[in-house]
């Protein structure tokens, strides 16, 4: 008797790590833009260029590394960004590791709030929505019968889920219940 009620705790255990791992899956990774990369948040640096070569997502988080006496950060609309100016900003950050949540799909616009903006310490980003899952790429492939269809894994989150589905599977299918 014991003996079963180790066994139906370990398969009740079993059952809501496969349920945890499904629905905690779900959710995609953002991604941390660390602003200027290694070279960090520090004039005469072009964060054009860096912006550039960045794509940005609902869900992102964007990183500003910088020496906390010198410098700071301000978001800021279109004007304060072209003309350098902390007026009427939308956010304010010092600690030197600030992590900025992008929640919305906008442009954003960044400065240094100590005057370095007028040297280069300025970024805008564009935040996209993000891209719907490619639901209907397996459908729209049309394969002859017999031969095997192309399989499409979004962020791994498929495949992570077709792993915790086949060692349920042979956990279960295999009699250890």
């Amino acid at each position: 008797m014991t003996r079963d009620c180790t066994m139906v705790s370990s398969s009740a255990q079993l059952i809501c790590f496969c349920f945890f791992i499904l629905f905690t899956a779900t959710a995609t990774t953002a991604t941390d833009h660390i602003v200027g990369a290694n070279k960090g948040w520090n004039p005469s640096i072009n964060y054009t260029l860096w912006e550039n070569n960045q794509t940005f997502y609902v869900g992102d988080l964007i990183s500003f590394r910088y020496q906390k006496t010198q410098y700071n950060v301000f978001e800021v609309n279109q004007t304060g960004y072209d003309n350098c100016t902390t007026e009427g900003a939308l956010g304010n950050w010092t600690s030197g590791k600030d992590f900025i949540p992008l929640n919305k799909a906008k442009r954003y616009y960044f400065i240094c709030g100590n005057g370095q903006c007028f040297n280069g310490m300025k970024v805008t980003i564009l935040v996209h929505p993000l891209p719907p899952p490619p639901s209907g790429s397996i459908a729209a492939n049309s394969t002859p019968s017999g031969s095997a269809a192309p399989v499409v894994f979004h962020k791994g989150l498929v495949g992570l889920r077709a792993f915790v589905l086949a060692i349920a599977s042979i956990w279960f299918g295999s009699g250890w219940i």
